[in-house]
């Protein structure tokens, strides 16, 4: 059960729970805490402070995120769940022939080809019209500020810059890199402490305040960034950015031991988190430090992503449905195949019928799970020169087999990693949590459930506590904190381990719970620069 307990926890960091009643932000940089703090004590409610921190974080993360990438977000307002799918789909003349005409096997990582349309910007236009009680501006201020002003970088986010720098300057040699290295690294990586400011950035973000976001889909911004794309060889249009439109869904559950687990429909792989706590509430767990607890885990997570790679796609193009995934009987079969050692596991067939998260909350019973991207850190390598505007790269989660769910085409949107997490448990709302990191998300929402439901671990225990990546086949990635005993029983059970000192590998989680009494409990994420603002 789900515990708000701050003490006598195994897993301790230098952070303690946080508590308060009238507002809470957690995020992973301390500066955009702060900006949705600073909103929420304005008279904005959880919905401007999740905007206010967004739009921070493109700024003091740009190793993460930024305006030109894409956002999801799971909304509890009064009282109800709501999902926002703002990702972006492939350009209208984008097919896999012309792919292939080019000798393609796979859509590259870098560059103009894997640009598909941005939609975080859309996101918080969205969400301000919807469930905000403040204009953009007001909301946007505090980012715009950070953009124009400057702001002291934070270690975490040094790191990635630089290691992100490096690794353009060795690959990236195209004279349409160019304006990537003129906006993020002209000499070189900031350094943690180093003041880095943006013009362009601030600029951008005014427009985007300005016009509720009009001007990024539909005026000059849009032509700037279609100019772009096609002068490095791509394919995106202003027609493209002019036709896109946010996707309010409803989102989608399972029921784990009581509490109702949430997440965003596909195209996002939130699915797979599903699936696997689907398998795994058929088990008894007491202990979480066991063999046998990370073992049937982690075969868990290999089906559910078996599955998930498989049927994943835009959801006008996927031939199973959610609801035949995770069904009762299916994962009763699929339970069937965990058995006492490792496996390489295959899709079944059911039956027919780089990131940045944040969790914000406030005092009325509002609460956000929002996260944005650009996708392996600063995205495609392509900024839009004069604008701030680093281009994300989703494209390149598309596959080029033909006849795939998720095969590359005109106007689809490709397999999506980011993925918001939400609990509730009898119709009211517990709260947002998310784990971000690629295709490590998906394992650590499991990893967070569990740890919260099953071990009775307090947010920040939760997060504090050690974590294990699935990679492939019998291949997983062990954080060196793990108790040496689970590393030497895994391995005896088949499973390929190597040992990681580098904690950002494992995800970068935030968590906000609710109790009765409206109290609010937050943790945030003890690998990144993490922080909590709250009032």
């Amino acid at each position: 059960m789900l515990s708000f307990d701050s003490v006598h926890y195994p897993y301790a960091s230098r952070r303690n729970v946080v508590y308060a009643n009238k507002g809470m932000v957690a995020t992973s940089q301390p500066l955009a805490a702060q900006a949705g703090l600073q909103v929420l004590q304005a008279g904005g409610n959880a919905i401007d402070a999740a905007i206010a921190t967004a739009a921070a974080l493109s700024v003091v993360e740009p190793s993460a995120n930024g305006i030109g990438g894409d956002a999801f977000a799971l909304v509890w307002y009064q009282g109800k769940l709501h999902g926002l799918n703002a990702s972006g789909p492939a350009p209208r003349s984008l097919t896999l022939e012309k792919l292939s005409s080019q000798g393609l096997t796979e859509v590259p990582k870098y560059g103009p080809l894997p640009v598909t349309v941005p939609g975080t910007p859309a996101a918080w236009a969205a969400l301000a019209e919807r469930f905000g009680r403040l204009p953009l501006q007001t909301s946007m201020a505090r980012a715009i500020e950070l953009a124009r002003d400057g702001f002291p970088v934070s270690p975490t986010i040094a790191f990635a810059w630089q290691q992100a720098t490096k690794l353009f300057r060795e690959q990236l040699k195209e004279a349409h890199f160019k304006s990537w290295f003129d906006t993020f690294a002209p000499e070189r990586a900031p350094s943690a402490g180093e003041i880095w400011r943006s013009g362009a950035h601030a600029d951008t973000l005014q427009a985007i305040a300005d016009t509720k976001a009009s001007s990024f889909y539909s005026g000059a911004l849009a032509e700037r960034i279609a100019a772009c794309v096609q002068s490095a060889g791509g394919y995106l249009q202003v027609e493209d950015l002019a036709a896109y439109q946010v996707d309010w869904c409803e989102p989608i559950s399972v029921n784990y031991r009581g509490y109702d687990v949430w997440e965003i429909p596909p195209n996002g792989h939130g699915l797979v988190a599903l699936i696997a706590l689907n398998i795994l509430k058929g088990f008894d767990f007491t202990e979480r430090d066991t063999v046998l607890t990370h073992h049937r885990q982690i075969e868990a997570i290999k089906l559910a992503f078996a599955d998930g790679l498989a049927h994943i796609a835009d959801p006008a193009h996927m031939r199973v449905s959610v609801a035949d995934l995770l069904s009762s009987s299916y994962a009763d079969e699929r339970r069937k195949l965990i058995g006492a050692r490792a496996t390489h596991p295959l899709p079944g067939e059911p039956p027919q019928g780089g990131t940045v998260y944040l969790s914000t909350a406030d005092g009325e019973g509002n609460m956000v799970s929002l996260i944005q991207s650009n996708y392996m850190g600063f995205g495609s390598g392509l900024v839009v020169p004069g604008t701030g505007i680093a281009l994300h790269n989703r494209g390149n989660n598309f596959s080029m087999k033909a006849g795939h769910p998720n095969c590359v085409a005109p106007g689809k949107r490709p397999y999506h990693t980011i993925i918001p997490g939400f609990l509730t448990k009898d119709g009211k709302a517990i709260g947002p949590f998310g784990v971000m990191g690629g295709f490590m998300q998906p394992q650590g929402h499991v990893q967070m459930v569990m740890n919260s439901i099953d071990f009775g671990l307090n947010p920040q225990a939760a997060l504090d506590a050690p974590r294990w990546e699935w990679l492939s086949a019998k291949h997983v990635n062990i954080e060196r904190a793990t108790p040496e005993h689970l590393f030497h029983g895994l391995a005896a059970l088949g499973h390929e381990l190597s040992w990681s000192n580098n904690r950002i590998v494992f995800g970068r989680g935030q968590i906000i719970w609710r109790n009765a009494d409206g109290v609010l409990c937050g943790g945030t994420e003890p690998r990144t620069d993490g922080a909590i603002a709250a009032w």
